[in-house]
C-alpha cells in the first residue's frame, strides 16, 4: 500500500512540476527553467540527506559509473516535457509521458536491463499498453 501512496505522490509531482516548468520557462527560457529546477531539486536531497541520513557513503565505490548519470537525465525530462507541454498541452503531454515509460519500463524488465529481474510479458500487458495508446489517441481527436 505504501507503495502505491509514493507512487501516486511522484505522479503528481512530476505533473506539478511539468506545469510549474512550463510557467517559468515563459518568464526565463526552458533551459534556465531547468537549471533553476535541477538547483533546487538538489538542494531538497542534500537537505533531506542531511536530516535522514539511511545511506552509506562507500556505496558509492560500488555503484557502476554510467548509473551514476542517471541524474543528467533529468534535464533532458525537463527540457522535453516544458516543450510538450507549450505545444499540446498538459494532459495530453503527461499521457504520452505515461506510455513512453510504460513502454520503456516493459523493455528493461524483458531484457534485464539495469540489473532488474527479467520478466515474462503477456497479453494483458500488451491489451493495457494498446488501450492506454488508444485512450490518448482518442483524448487527442
Amino acid at each position: 500500500m505504501r507503495g502505491i501512496i509514493f507512487a501516486f505522490l511522484g505522479g503528481a509531482c512530476i505533473t506539478l512540476q511539468g506545469v510549474a516548468n512550463a510557467r517559468i520557462s515563459q518568464d526565463i527560457g526552458t533551459w534556465q527553467a531547468a537549471t533553476v529546477t535541477q538547483l533546487t531539486g538538489f538542494l531538497m536531497a542534500l537537505l533531506i540527506l542531511l536530516f535522514v541520513r539511511d545511506g552509506k557513503r562507500q556505496g558509492f565505490k560500488k555503484v557502476k559509473p554510467l548509473y551514476l548519470l542517471g541524474g543528467s537525465f533529468g534535464a533532458v525530462i525537463i527540457f522535453t516535457e516544458v516543450t510538450a507541454i507549450k505545444m499540446m498541452g498538459v494532459t495530453y503531454t503527461i499521457s504520452a509521458l505515461l506510455i513512453a515509460q510504460l513502454c520503456l519500463t516493459f523493455l528493461t524488465d524483458v531484457r534485464g536491463w539495469f540489473g532488474v529481474k527479467k520478466l515474462k510479458l503477456r497479453v494483458p500487458h500488451f491489451i493495457g499498453i494498446g488501450m492506454m495508446i488508444a485512450g490518448v489517441v482518442i483524448m487527442k481527436f
